[in-house]
C-alpha cells in the first residue's frame, strides 16, 4: 500500500479546508483506542449505525473508527500494537471485513478558480424533470453493471448530461455526502459514445456547479477501476486517499 499511496494520493495540503475538515471530523470519536505512526484508530458508538468499521487510507498515514464491541473484540485478538494490514486481517477474523476500498478524488485548491472560470461545453447542460424521457432511454442502453457501478440518477441533488445528436450519451449526478458539504458524484457513458471526451466535460460541469453552490465535488471508484481512475485524472482530480468500510449489515 505504501508505494501506491505515494504513487496517487497528493499533499493532503493541496485540497480545500473543506474535504480536510470532514475527514478530521469524521475520525475525532469519542476515545482513542490506538495510536501508532501508521494508523490511529479512534472508538465511537455512531459508528454502529451504518458502519461497524471505517478505514481511511492517505499519504499522512491512516485513520478508523470502530465501534466499541468491535474495538474491544479486536484489543482480545491482537493486543497493543496495529497496523492497517494488522487492522484488515484482524477485522476478518472478527466477522466484519472491510467491503472493499474506494480511491477518493477531489479537485486539488488551486485548480478550482480554472473550473469555476471554465466556459461550458455547448454540448452538455444541467438535466431536470423535463428530460425523464431522455434520461429513461438514456438507461435503457446501459447495462445493469454499469448503472450500478455509476449510481447516476435524475433525482439527486445535482445531475448533467452530455448529448450527441439530440440523445443523452453521457450523464453525471451528485448527492449530498453524510450530511457534509462533499458532494459525491457519479458518471456513466454509454459504451459506444466512451473515448470522445464526454465524461470528462460532464464531470467539470457538474464540480463547477457544485463549487459555485459553496460544495466540494467528491469522486469515487473502485481501486481496479482502471477507466474511471483515468477520467478522474482527465477531469482534473487529484487522489486524495482510499476508504473502505465494514457494513453493520451483510451486503
Amino acid at each position: 500500500m505504501a508505494a501506491g499511496r505515494r504513487h496517487w494520493y497528493a499533499r493532503m495540503s493541496m485540497f480545500s479546508a473543506l474535504v480536510e475538515t470532514h475527514w478530521q471530523q469524521a475520525f475525532a470519536g469519542d476515545t482513542t483506542r490506538w495510536r501508532e505512526p501508521a494508523l490511529t484508530v479512534t472508538i465511537d458508538i455512531r459508528a454502529h449505525a451504518r458502519f461497524r468499521a471505517i478505514l481511511l487510507e492517505t499519504g499522512a498515514g491512516a485513520r478508523a473508527m470502530l465501534d466499541p464491541a468491535l474495538a474491544d473484540a479486536l484489543v482480545a485478538a491482537v493486543g497493543a500494537s496495529l497496523d492497517p494490514v494488522g487492522l484488515r486481517q484482524a477485522l476478518a477474523q472478527a466477522g466484519a471485513p472491510l467491503y472493499g476500498a474506494d480511491h477518493l478524488f477531489y479537485f486539488p485548491l488551486r485548480d478550482q478558480a480554472g473550473v469555476l472560470a471554465e466556459p461550458p461545453a455547448a454540448h452538455v447542460r444541467a438535466l431536470g424533470p423535463d428530460d425523464a424521457a431522455a434520461f429513461a432511454a438514456f438507461e435503457s442502453e446501459a447495462s445493469e453493471p454499469d448503472r450500478d457501478d455509476a449510481y447516476v440518477a435524475l433525482d439527486h441533488d445535482a445531475a448533467f448530461g452530455a448529448f450527441a445528436d439530440g440523445r443523452l450519451v453521457c450523464a453525471a449526478s451528485m448527492y449530498r455526502w453524510d450530511e457534509s458539504r462533499l458532494m459525491d458524484l457519479g458518471v456513466l457513458t454509454l459504451a459506444g459514445h466512451r473515448g470522445r471526451g464526454h465524461a470528462r466535460a460532464v464531470v467539470r460541469a457538474i464540480a463547477r456547479h457544485a463549487l459555485a453552490q459553496g460544495w466540494e465535488p467528491q469522486y469515487r471508484c473502485q481501486l481496479d477501476n482502471a477507466a474511471s481512475v483515468a477520467l478522474a485524472v482527465a477531469a482534473g482530480l487529484s487522489g486524495y486517499g482510499r476508504w473502505d468500510v465494514a457494513p453493520s449489515s451483510p451486503q
